[in-house]
């Protein structure tokens, strides 16, 4: 039964401005068609606040005669601030594009530290995994995409399908898998040395103390640590002149995936820097549905 806060609404007023990531400004009103249902605010672990729950946005597609396939859209915020309200795949017109689109909130370090967040995070795939057939989902398609810390914590899915001490709470018997990652400049690396010059607060915050203190909670939560055979298909997309987070840490992640032997692609966006401003446009957007093509959607069949 879906939940009594589950209330359907027609997703079009939320378009212009909610769903818009910042630093962006509202562009092209009526981009996502009108026949999308927003189920808001729905909590994927018993008891959780406000930061333990998930917005999903279904197209409304009578004739389809297979299941979405799902994007799961990390924010980020230095994992002690942002929300699901900036859903940047539904601002791209990926539901248009024929995908379900869940957009989930997370602890905030304030609360905790690493790994509580990719804790609810894997709980929040295995909440929608498990309720796939109540919501027309596959599965078996599913996709994570976040920017900055959503990056990191979308990688780390990527590569920890087969982690278990991640998996806590409820549904542990249901897969915290994804089939493919849109990782956004997301830190991949915490041992290495550019992530602290400067020592970012942030950071710290994750780990609970500084790299010296709280070295093994810095290899844990690298998704460089997990990377291996096993894990999701990958395009990572950095920009050249981002320095808050070092495209180094990509090229880690993209060598320690190729290492594996793991299906990964590095997208270096000339003169981004750090944020979303750089990779609002249509050619990424078209690489990026060509790859969940490729790798997502075609997997299904």
């Amino acid at each position: 039964m879906k939940s009594k806060r589950a209330v359907p609404v027609i997703a079009a007023a939320l378009i212009a401005g909610i769903c818009a990531p910042a630093g962006l400004s509202a562009q092209k009103a009526g981009a996502t068609p009108p026949d999308v249902t927003a189920y808001r605010d729905m909590p994927y672990v018993t008891g959780g606040g406000k930061r333990q729950t998930l917005d999903l946005y279904v197209p409304k597609n009578a004739g389809a005669k297979k299941p979405f396939p799902l994007i799961i859209w990390i924010h980020g915020g230095g994992w002690e601030k942002g929300s699901k309200t900036s859903c940047f795949p539904l601002r791209m017109d990926f539901a248009k594009r024929g995908y379900a689109i869940a957009s989930i909130n997370y602890r905030y370090t304030s609360a905790a530290p690493f790994p509580t967040q990719i804790e609810d995070c894997k709980a929040a795939v295995r909440w929608l995994r498990s309720r796939a057939g109540e919501y027309n989902l596959d599965p078996n398609r599913f996709a994570a995409w976040g920017s900055s810390a959503g990056g990191h914590l979308a990688a780390l899915l990527g590569v920890t399908g087969d982690v278990r001490k991640f998996d806590v709470g409820e549904n542990l018997k249901t897969s915290s898998r994804v089939q493919a990652v849109v990782d956004f400049y997301g830190p991949a690396d915490f041992t290495a040395k550019e992530m602290w010059e400067p020592a970012y607060e942030t950071r710290v915050k994750l780990l609970g103390g500084s790299l010296a203190e709280k070295r093994d909670v810095a290899v844990a939560a690298s998704p460089v640590t997990h990377a291996g055979k096993g894990a999701a298909s990958f395009l990572i997309c950095h920009g050249t002149k981002d320095t808050r987070v070092p495209i180094s840490q990509s090229e880690r992640l993209n060598d320690a995936l190729k290492s594996a032997g793991v299906p990964t692609v590095l997208r270096r966006v000339q003169d981004a820097g750090h944020g979303l401003r750089g990779f609002f446009n249509e050619e990424l957007m078209n690489e990026i549905a060509a790859f969940l093509s490729t790798h997502l959607v075609a997997a299904g069949k």
